[in-house]
């Protein structure tokens, strides 16, 4: 995520093969102690130093969730109705399923966003309720928690549905809003907070402008109902929209591996490009000061710039709904929400579909696995680089959103000072070795959430950069 605000270089991007690779599948270097994974497991536990590095991206796990996803929006543009399926199969015993309700967040709800489930069902439910987790005082709760009839058994399936209403308020820089004409919503349902070898997720919403989810990569799909004079941009693959009745279309997708969901609706004129096998759709709104298609083309070109660097671009295609301009861009998986015509938001967030969409991480507990990531990501195709002004910020950049007493303070550390440390260590290892072992990393946690010591331990035969980091506080 990310959004304008002043920088000694740049606008602050925010609330945004062996042989040589074998590098990135060692052990820790001697004199180095980095603490373990939230599972127990340490790096040696996580990394064999025999291993090959994967000389592609591991592919999904067979048994991640499947979850479809319905969506109607009223004729008002701000009543979002909605039913989700999941079946979900745990890797650690359970009996319960707990969602994340970050709509309810005291950031997004003081706006008149909230999120409310009306209804759990299901053969092995047994009822539901919420959990505050530092929710806005006037909502339902942050979490729902859907208890089971009996503990499910790891490598066991268990489905719910369940039912439940968004309300849309004013926009501004968030996932959710309304505008003339406009509605859009992401992380707009109950999301599924599962961390594998670790279980439920049950971190706190916090008051600063950041993401706290945890979500596995689910093999999903969405159809959303609206007025047929609207178009729709989204997370996935795009069908033709089927006529509905009463002035009605609905709109499909499908995603094999998304972490969480984005749409728009509105009067887009769209334009498209591509990148490689990797189609783009960009959709702008009457009277928009953005080209579109030059966005798109610009978009394109970026995804073959940083293809070079790390790898094939994660998705079959990418969504761009430019909304007006409240400063700022999300990224979802393979759906880009872009509210600022500012170029280094699109880089920043186009970064983001490796450093989040493929690689996921505890956006909580470790914002640099993403952030700062995406954030050094600008200075390799063009952007002005973090430098030693940055490096100079007090603060750990593994610290958690937690951790941080306000909004400057968090984009300083995490974006600033991370994307600078980063590219120091780069510097101080050597490109063509820090892009090797950035390359394993990217390739062995595609699809996964990793933690803080898997880019330990993908950085471990190059010393020089796991020091910097290290002093940086990203390891803890």
């Amino acid at each position: 995520m990310t959004f304008r605000r002043p920088h000694p270089t740049v606008a602050l991007a925010g609330l945004l093969s062996l042989g040589m690779l074998l590098a990135g599948c060692a052990a820790a270097p001697d004199g180095l102690d980095f603490p373990p994974d939230p599972s127990g497991r340490t790096i040696d536990d996580r990394v064999d130093p025999d291993a090959d590095c994967p000389s592609e991206a591991v592919a999904p796990a067979e048994d991640r969730p499947v979850i479809a996803l319905e969506f109607s929006l009223a004729e008002n543009l701000r009543i979002v109705t909605g039913t989700e399926t999941v079946t979900f199969t745990p890797d650690l015993p359970t009996d319960e399923l707990v969602f994340r309700l970050i709509p309810n967040s005291p950031v997004s709800a003081p706006f008149g966003n909230e999120l409310t489930v009306t209804d759990v069902t299901g053969k092995e439910v047994d009822d539901f309720g919420y959990e505050s987790a530092d929710a806005y005082p006037t909502t339902p709760g942050g979490l729902l928690v859907v208890r089971l009839t009996e503990e499910v058994e790891a490598g066991n399936s268990v489905e719910v549905s369940l039912d439940f209403e968004l309300e849309l308020g004013d926009g501004t820089f968030d996932r959710y809003g309304t505008a003339d004409g406009l509605s859009w919503w992401a992380s707009g349902f109950p999301l599924l907070s599962w961390e594998p070898g670790v279980g439920w997720s049950r971190d706190p919403l916090v008051t600063v402008l950041g993401e706290t989810s945890t979500s596995q990569a689910a093999d999903t799909t969405i159809s959303v109902e609206a007025p047929e004079d609207l178009e729709v941009l989204m997370t996935g693959a795009q069908d033709r929209p089927e006529p509905a009745g009463d002035g009605r279309r609905v709109w499909t997708s499908s995603e094999t591996a998304a972490r969480d969901v984005s749409v728009a609706v509105g009067r887009f004129d769209t334009e498209g490009a591509a990148a490689g096998d990797t189609e783009i759709t960009v959709g702008v709104l009457p009277d928009a000061a953005t080209d579109a298609a030059e966005l798109a083309e610009d978009a394109a070109s970026l995804i073959e710039d940083f293809e070079e660097f790390f790898g094939p671009f994660p998705y079959d295609t990418l969504t761009i709904p430019v909304l007006p301009n409240f400063g700022g861009g999300i990224e979802y998986p393979s759906s880009i929400l872009l509210a600022s015509p500012s170029r280094v938001i699109l880089v920043h967030e186009i970064a983001h579909m490796w450093f989040y969409g493929m690689i996921g991480n505890s956006q909580f507990r470790d914002p640099w696995l993403d952030e700062a990531f995406a954030s050094y990501a600008e200075g390799l195709v063009g952007e002005p680089a973090r430098d030693g002004t940055d490096l100079e910020i007090p603060g750990d950049i593994g610290d958690s959103m937690s951790d941080f007493p306000d909004a400057d303070e968090y984009f300083d550390v995490v974006y600033g000072k991370g994307g600078a440390v980063l590219t120091a260590a780069r510097d101080a290892a050597g490109a063509d070795e820090f892009d090797r072992a950035l390359r394993c990393y990217i390739n062995a946690q595609a699809w996964q959430i990793a933690v803080p010591d898997d880019v330990a331990a993908a950085l471990s035969e190059l010393p020089a950069a796991v020091k910097i980091l290290d002093e940086a506080g990203a390891f803890g």
